[in-house]
């Protein structure tokens, strides 16, 4: 993270950034943080917080909330009003094919690939077909809306992260209201260019679970997936796009002691649970990591003589996080029997029906139960915040 804080605008001037990470419909919980956070917005009545983010960056189904976010609606809380309406009425064929063909032209094909793959004349692409995914986003967004913000100023940046397995190299797209330099790291770049869904496609292609999108990158095309994968500090980017105060929204609990029954801890894994287990790694650690890291600078630099810190290329950024207060995982655990009959047989031969093995399930279960109580979560949880909420945004005294 410490890399990350060479702002290129003035600290003297605040500039709130948004960070949204992935998981796919976990990120239903972020609707619940941004409509609180919208209908407080409303009630100040205070036409300087129509927008309160000035740079939103996003990971996977968060660059997809970031993304709608700025073309859903002409203010915050029009955006937030139509997501919510979206992810409160969810249904996985809105996502991804799950009728008896369509998985077994993606699911049942991909499966037998790892047994009797030699015998496949076509190999498959990937577990399950998003191509819904792209019509819904193609109806749902409307990207002038994006450049009518830019050009007022309502916004700065919009980012979306991906990660190309052409080159092997972590990209940051974004399209800024300036030009702005691209920021390069050892495999990772920036590259600044006009969001489409494509691109948000690509953000959003789970490694194995959904399909690789070709996305322009440079003077040539190349295959992305997941933003979270390679992705070392998810918070650099609303930092390298002028950002001094940053909201983070994860899309899970907050470490804590977990503890499993016993029958769990004995029994070998299943599939689901190895599955579940690595993608915690590719969506949840690194954003964990880099608030860590932040966290630690901050305290430094605040223990530091006045004279040195002004001396110092690093600079203080404020955080917000508000992340689940519950477990996901058993969330969802109690909602797999909502998923349509042929996405859950095949999730069940892979044990994601299973006691421990929810976790899978709980980054597709796109249905309205479970989408509902995860937005009540990021609700509840953002009321229990409010104190912080409103000193982070000078909101004003508490009413």
């Amino acid at each position: 993270m410490s890399e990350s804080i060479d702002s290129q605008l003035s600290h003297s001037e605040e500039v709130t950034g948004l960070v949204l990470s992935g998981g796919g419909a976990r990120a239903a919980y972020q609707i619940g943080v941004l409509h609180q956070l919208a209908i407080w917005f409303a009630q100040e009545n205070k036409r300087d917080f129509d927008f309160p983010f000035k740079i939103l960056c996003g990971t996977s189904a968060g660059a997809i909330n970031a993304a709608a976010l700025t073309c859903c609606g002409r203010n915050f809380y029009q955006s937030t009003e139509r997501m919510l309406r979206v992810w409160e009425n969810f249904h996985a064929e809105q996502v991804f094919r799950a009728d008896s063909l369509g998985i077994i032209r993606s699911g049942a094909r991909w499966l037998s690939a790892l047994s009797i793959g030699w015998m496949l004349r076509k190999r498959p692409k990937s577990l399950l077909d998003s191509s819904p995914l792209g019509h819904l986003l193609q109806n749902l967004l409307h990207f002038r809306r994006l450049d009518e913000a830019l050009e007022s100023g309502k916004i700065h940046a919009l980012a979306v992260a991906a990660s190309s397995y052409t080159s092997g190299r972590h990209v940051t797209f974004f399209q800024a209201r300036e030009t702005i330099e691209p920021w390069v790291r050892t495999q990772r770049v920036a590259l600044q260019t006009r969001i489409t869904v494509d691109h948000l496609l690509a953000s959003a292609a789970i490694p194995f679970v959904f399909p690789s999108v070709r996305v322009q990158m440079d003077q040539q095309m190349e295959w992305f997936g997941d933003g979270a994968i390679r992705q070392l500090a998810p918070i650099s980017p609303a930092i390298h796009l002028g950002a001094n105060k940053v909201m983070v929204i994860g899309s899970s609990q907050e470490a804590k002691n977990h503890t499993l029954a016993t029958d769990m801890q004995m029994a070998y894994p299943s599939l689901a649970q190895i599955a579940g287990h690595a993608m915690a790694s590719i969506f949840l650690d690194s954003l964990s990591i880099d608030i860590e890291r932040l966290s630690r600078v901050n305290k430094t630099l605040s223990l530091l003589p006045p004279e040195m810190a002004a001396q110092s290329a690093l600079k203080p950024v404020e955080l917000l996080v508000i992340a689940p207060s519950g477990r996901i995982d058993e969330i969802a655990a109690k909602h797999t029997q909502d998923l349509p009959r042929p996405v859950r047989a095949m999730l069940s031969a892979l044990g994601a029906t299973e006691a421990g093995g929810a976790s899978l399930a709980s980054y597709l279960l796109f249905e309205g139960n479970y989408t509902r109580e995860l937005i009540r979560m990021g609700i509840a949880d953002t009321i229990a915040k409010r104190d912080e909420v409103y000193s982070f945004f000078r909101l004003g005294a508490r009413s």
